[in-house]
């Protein structure tokens, strides 16, 4: 499969890495950037881990699989980066985090590279503010796992130009993806539904109405999810959901986006999810794609 965009992630972790999944099986050359050498490889071992996985299941021949965990690299010099055609931005939900790192690679990156921010929770025009080129800024939130939920949705900022929206859309046509286009406001569409679900899910578990392995159970058989709730936030991470639901609290005022309780207990246990071994599950396999 050949894939002419060059395309830099930022940021290493579970959603930098599963972005970076995407677009290496879709055969574009990837560099994945984090600020140290030790987070870089972190994330390059999360793209190696669910390529081989991917393999062994048979998704993907072996070749397949070799040739796509080749596509990615890793970088901490933002200065590598002045040849990519898209960037996906993917580091934590921090707005001055994220306006800082935009305006230093704004510095760096090729004057027709579309930048995007995978955000879910803060303004995409906030993003773009302190950025001399604004137009080229566009909200890309990618379901989590990304690498196996095909739905990204997209929000223009305020002063995103056709032309960037549009080549955004052509881009995520071109890696696979299913796009939903919505507005530049907290929580897009998916977050403003599925975070007070999660919330309502933990606090049925905190009630007593049932076990993280009956309300797992409910879920896919009634609704026809993929996974429980609980193997959800397990993957995405307790202190992800925590910041996420922190955010959009913060924004609505609404009470079904306040964390529970059981959340913050299990963050100062360590019980994260996955990639600690042990969140409402135990793993004796971190990988935070595994099966």
């Amino acid at each position: 499969m050949v894939n002419t965009n060059r395309v830099a992630v930022l940021g290493a972790g579970t959603m930098g890495s599963g972005i970076a999944v995407v677009a290496a099986r879709a055969g574009c050359p990837v560099l994945l950037y984090d600020v140290d050498a030790a987070r870089v490889e972190r994330g390059l071992g999360i793209v190696r881990s669910f390529f081989a996985k991917s393999a062994q299941l048979g998704k993907l021949s072996q070749e397949d699989a070799d040739n796509a965990a080749a596509r990615v690299g890793g970088v901490i010099e933002l200065d590598q980066l002045n040849d990519v055609d898209v960037v996906v931005e993917a580091v934590p939900e921090d707005l001055n985090i994220k306006k800082q790192l935009l305006t230093r690679l704004e510095a760096v990156v090729s004057p027709t590279a579309l930048i995007h921010t995978n955000t879910s929770t803060l303004s995409v025009t906030a993003i773009a503010s302190t950025v001399r080129t604004p137009e080229r800024v566009v909200g890309t939130h990618y379901c989590n796992p990304a690498p196996l939920m095909k739905l990204v949705e997209v929000a223009d900022g305020r002063k995103t130009a056709p032309w960037a929206h549009e080549a955004t859309l052509a881009f995520l046509r071109s890696i696979g993806q299913v796009i939903v286009e919505t507005k530049d406001r907290p929580g897009f569409i998916l977050n403003r539904f599925l975070i007070p679900w999660e919330n309502a899910c933990i606090r049925a578990l905190e009630a007593g109405l049932g076990t993280v392995e009956s309300i797992d159970a409910a879920v896919p058989a009634a609704l026809g999810h993929p996974m429980g709730p609980f193997r959800l936030l397990d993957i995405v991470g307790m202190d992800v959901h925590h910041q996420v639901s922190s955010r959009l609290y913060e924004q609505l005022r609404d009470p079904r986006f306040a964390p529970p309780p059981l959340v913050e207990r299990m963050i100062a246990a360590g019980d994260l999810g996955r990639k600690t071994g042990r969140g409402f599950y135990t793993y004796n396999d971190t990988r935070l794609f595994g099966s």
